[in-house]
């Protein structure tokens, strides 16, 4: 009796299944970047009495009026951490995160700030050193608090 037509299927679905299947990383949440406005420059003031200085108006574009807030009542508070949700997503952006170890000044290649995209179309961040991910992989965060990719 042949066995060629038993061990070639076997050796086909040993083969596929090794291709299909998805690895699990460690992650953490991370802080959302947060934007801050280049600092304007200083323009010269008349000195002032001891009362507090106006807000500045000026007029925008359209006729629009924008109030400039004064600069020492500016406060810049970091984001706090969110807690990582569960569920499938896209991978949006891709940051290489630096060393902290090293004084901040060698990048490490192996820990990246991930943007990802969730299928509601809500965004969260997260910090991973899984390897081989593209901007629009699919990827899932699961209850163990670990990203399946590819999901």
């Amino acid at each position: 009796m042949n066995r060629l037509p038993f061990i070639l299927p076997a050796i086909a679905v040993a083969i596929l299944a090794g291709c299909a299947t998805a690895t699990e990383s460690g992650i953490s949440s991370a802080p959302a970047p947060v934007v801050t406005p280049p600092a304007a420059a200083a323009a010269p003031v008349a000195p002032a009495a001891a009362a507090p200085a106006a807000p500045t108006y000026s007029v925008g574009a359209a006729g629009t009026t924008v109030v400039v807030p004064n600069a020492s009542a500016a406060a810049v508070v970091a984001p706090a951490m969110a807690p990582l949700r569960v569920g499938f997503g896209r991978i949006d952006s891709i940051l290489v995160v630096p060393n902290a170890a090293a004084g901040g000044t060698a990048p490490n290649t192996s820990s990246k700030r991930i943007a990802m995209r969730m299928d509601d179309g809500t965004l969260q961040h997260f910090d991973t050193n899984a390897d081989n991910l593209k901007v629009g992989d699919r990827i899932e965060i699961t209850t163990n608090g670990t990203m399946r990719h590819p999901a």
